[in-house]
């Protein structure tokens, strides 16, 4: 069953949420929170409940992205709030400086509702997926539930690992798991994202 599809967002959406996106950013840099922001001031459209990735390359090369995988708050709250974090609390890089601040480009992934994919075999599962198009969340839970593995990859991850068995692997690798790791545990959903950028 193919994933719930993404709102679209008119142009002027789009650049008000990479506005606040960057505004977000900036703030952060001289405070170390997400700004203080006012429901009234978006439109009736980014005031629903969405969830986003919001993603930063500098030079061609990624420098941040942190996102949500279901929605728990405004859309424009959620764009704000990952803006921040993907460019101050991503992990894998440090902070943004000020002087980088100007060179980033951002980009913003506004998910679907992920849809569980049925699969009883590796095999099975890459039949049923779509290059390109799907997004893909993997988790394991062990025996009495408890989450012991978890990754997604969002559909502009296929650019990169146009294969769908190296994309599959590779979103193993990145949830802990060897890349030919197989288990009636394992739990995928797909989803779709309405993506742009600056």
């Amino acid at each position: 069953m193919p994933p719930m599809p993404c709102t679209e967002l008119s142009p002027q959406e789009q650049t008000a949420l990479l506005a606040l996106a960057r505004q977000s950013i900036n703030y952060g840099q001289r405070h170390p929170a997400v700004p203080t922001l006012q429901q009234e001031d978006y439109p009736p459209s980014l005031q629903k409940q969405g969830c986003c990735f919001v993603t930063l390359h500098s030079n061609g090369q990624l420098r941040g992205c942190i996102g949500a995988l279901e929605p728990y708050q405004p859309l424009f709250r959620d764009v704000a709030e990952h803006a921040y974090a993907a460019a101050y609390q991503d992990p894998r890089f440090p902070g943004v400086s000020e002087a980088e601040i100007p060179k980033l480009q951002i980009s913003i992934s506004v998910l679907s509702a992920p849809s569980p994919i049925e699969s009883n075999s590796e095999t099975d599962l890459l039949r049923q997926i779509e290059t390109g198009r799907d997004g893909i969340i993997l988790e394991e839970h062990d025996a009495r539930g408890r989450l012991q593995h978890k990754a997604t990859y969002l559909p502009s991850v296929w650019e990169q690992l146009p294969n769908k068995q190296d994309f599959i692997a590779s979103l193993k690798q990145k949830a802990g798991l060897p890349t030919d790791y197989w288990s009636d545990q394992l739990r995928f959903w797909r989803y779709v994202t309405h993506s742009f950028s600056e």
